[in-house]
C-alpha cells in the first residue's frame, strides 16, 4: 500500500468511527495525514514528496495501531504523538496542559497587535500559559522583551518549561505560578491571555478529546466570563500607563458583551473571525472600574 493510500484509508476510519477535530486539524483526512506522518517519522509539510512511497507491513500495522488507539481512546492526536505545532513551531504537549490552538499565536506572528505596542514594550506576560506555547511565540516574535509565563497549575508549568528549554529561551522566558493575576509582580506592557472560558452548558455538550484535557483550562463558570471578571477587575493594577491586554474567549462575546456592556474592547481579526479575540487598554478597563 502507497502512503497516499493509506492516508485516505486512515481518513475513511476516523470519518467512520466519529471522532472530533479541533486540536490542530479540523478534518479526517487533515488528522490522518499527520498520525501517517508522525507513524513513519516524515517532516509533516512531506506528504506530497512521499505519496508514493509504498510502505511494507510492519509500517501498515504501525500506523493503523495509532489510528486506532486515536480512535479507541479518543484523546487528541498531539497527545499521543507529544506534538503540536502552532505557527509553524513544534511544542511538546501532554495530558498535563492544554492542547495549543490559540488564535493569539496568528496575531503575534503576524504582527497585529504591533500598533499598541512600540518600542517601551520590554514586559510582557503570558497568562494561563498551559504549555508556554503563546509565551515561546511572544518571546520570538519580539527579540528584546522578557517574558512571564504564568499558570494556577504546577503540572502545566512542568510542560512549559520543556516547551522553554526546547527553543533555548530560559534567558527570557520566567515561570511562574499564579492564580491570575493574584501572584504576578506587573505592571505588564501587553497581557496576553487564552484563559478558562467555555461555559457550563457547553463544557457538558464537549466530545470525549476536549474532556481529555484539564478541565481547569477550559471551563469558564455558568456564563464562563468568572476568570475573566477577575482579570477585568485586576488588569490596570498590573498593565504599565500604556499597557494592553490581549483576550481570547472563543465563542463567548455574547457572554462577554453580557458581562461587560460598557468596556470598551478592541475586537481583532483572526482566521475564525472578529468575534473571538479582543484587545482592552488599561485607559478601557480603567474608565469601566471608575463608572457606577
Amino acid at each position: 500500500m502507497k502512503l497516499a493510500e493509506m492516508v485516505d484509508a486512515a481518513a475513511r476510519e476516523l470519518d467512520g468511527a466519529g471522532v472530533a477535530f479541533g486540536h490542530g486539524t479540523t478534518n479526517a483526512y487533515d488528522e490522518a495525514a499527520w498520525l501517517v506522518l508522525w507513524s513513519l517519522c516524515i517532516p509533516l509539510d512531506q506528504l506530497d514528496e512521499h505519496a508514493g512511497r509504498e510502505l511494507d507491513e510492519q509500517e501498515q500495522d504501525e500506523v493503523l495501531a495509532l489510528v486506532r488507539q486515536r480512535i479507541e481512546t479518543r484523546k487528541p492526536a498531539a497527545y499521543l504523538t507529544r506534538e503540536a505545532w502552532l505557527q509553524g513551531v513544534p511544542f511538546y504537549i501532554d495530558e498535563r496542559a492544554i492542547v495549543p490552538r490559540s488564535l493569539i499565536a496568528e496575531l503575534l506572528a503576524e504582527g497585529d497587535i504591533d500598533p499598541w505596542l512600540s518600542e517601551r514594550t520590554l514586559k510582557v506576560l503570558d497568562l494561563c500559559t498551559g504549555n508556554g506555547s503563546l509565551a515561546v511565540l511572544a518571546a520570538m516574535a519580539y527579540p528584546d522583551v522578557q517574558v512571564d509565563a504564568a499558570d494556577i497549575s504546577a503540572e502545566a508549568l512542568e510542560v512549559a518549561q520543556v516547551n522553554v528549554e526546547k527553543h533555548e529561551l530560559h534567558g527570557r522566558i520566567r515561570l511562574l505560578q499564579s492564580d491570575g493575576l493574584a501572584g504576578l509582580p506587573g505592571p505588564y506592557d501587553l497581557i496576553l491571555c487564552n484563559p478558562p472560558y467555555v461555559n457550563a452548558a457547553s463544557m457538558a455538550a464537549l466530545p470525549a478529546e476536549y474532556r481529555a484535557e484539564p478541565a481547569l483550562a477550559l471551563a469558564g463558570g455558568s456564563d464562563g466570563m468568572d476568570f475573566v471578571r477577575t482579570l477585568v477587575r485586576d488588569g490596570p493594577s498590573h498593565l504599565s500607563e500604556n499597557g494592553v491586554l490581549v483576550l481570547e474567549i472563543g465563542n463567548e462575546r455574547a457572554h462577554f458583551e453580557a458581562a461587560f456592556p460598557r468596556l470598551e474592547a478592541v475586537w481583532l481579526e483572526t482566521s475564525a473571525g472578529a468575534d473571538q479575540v479582543l484587545l482592552l487598554t488599561r485607559e478601557a478597563l480603567q474608565q469601566l472600574s471608575l463608572r457606577p
